[in-house]
C-alpha cells in the first residue's frame, strides 16, 4: 500500500475524527455496545471542533494518508500524563483502518511518533492485535492498571514501557 506521513494540522480534524471513529468501530465492536457507537457518530461535529487545537501543536500528531489522500491513520505522543509515569515520553495513541493491516503504516506512524525513544502507553484489554503490535516495537506490561471513563464504558486498560 501506498501511503506518506505528515504532521496533522487543525484543517485535518474532521477527516481525522472521521478516520478514528471508523477505526474505533472496527477495533472494539467486541468490546463497546452499538450505543456507544451510535454516540459516537452523533458526536462527530462536536468532536471536531474540540479536535482542532488538539491538532495545532508542536508535538507530533502524525497522520498518514493513502495514494488518493485519505486519512487511514494516526499516532500522536507527547509527555506523559502520568504522575507515576516510567517513561517521559507517552504515546496517546496509533490507530490504522483495518485494510492497513499489516502494510506497515502502524509501524512508520510509530516510529514518526515517537521514534527508538523510550516510551509508555495505555491499552485496552482483549485487544490481542494491539498487544502483538506493541510487543513486537518492544513494549511490555508494567503492571499499571485503569479503567477509561464511564463514557467508554469503563473499558479496563493497562500500561505497556518501552524502556532504554
Amino acid at each position: 500500500m501506498d501511503f506518506q506521513l505528515r504532521q496533522a494540522t487543525s484543517d485535518d480534524a474532521e477527516a481525522v475524527v472521521r478516520m478514528h471513529t471508523l477505526a474505533h468501530e472496527e477495533c472494539y465492536p467486541h468490546l463497546l455496545s452499538p450505543e456507544f457507537f451510535r454516540a459516537r457518530r452523533a458526536s462527530i461535529p462536536e468532536r471536531v471542533e474540540r479536535r482542532r487545537p488538539h491538532l495545532d501543536v508542536p508535538d507530533p500528531r502524525i497522520i498518514a494518508l493513502d495514494a488518493g489522500g485519505e486519512v487511514v491513520g494516526l499516532a500522536d505522543a507527547g509527555p506523559g500524563r502520568d504522575e507515576d509515569g516510567p517513561e517521559e515520553l507517552e504515546l496517546y495513541s496509533i490507530y490504522t483502518l483495518r485494510r492497513t493491516y499489516g502494510s506497515g503504516v502502524g509501524s512508520a506512524l510509530l516510529r514518526a511518533a515517537i521514534g527508538e525513544s523510550p516510551a509508555y502507553l495505555w491499552v485496552v484489554e482483549d485487544n490481542p492485535r494491539a498487544l502483538a503490535f506493541y510487543v513486537k516495537h518492544g513494549f511490555r506490561p508494567d503492571g499499571g492498571r485503569g479503567q477509561l471513563p464511564p463514557e467508554w464504558e469503563s473499558l479496563p486498560e493497562f500500561r505497556m514501557v518501552r524502556s532504554s
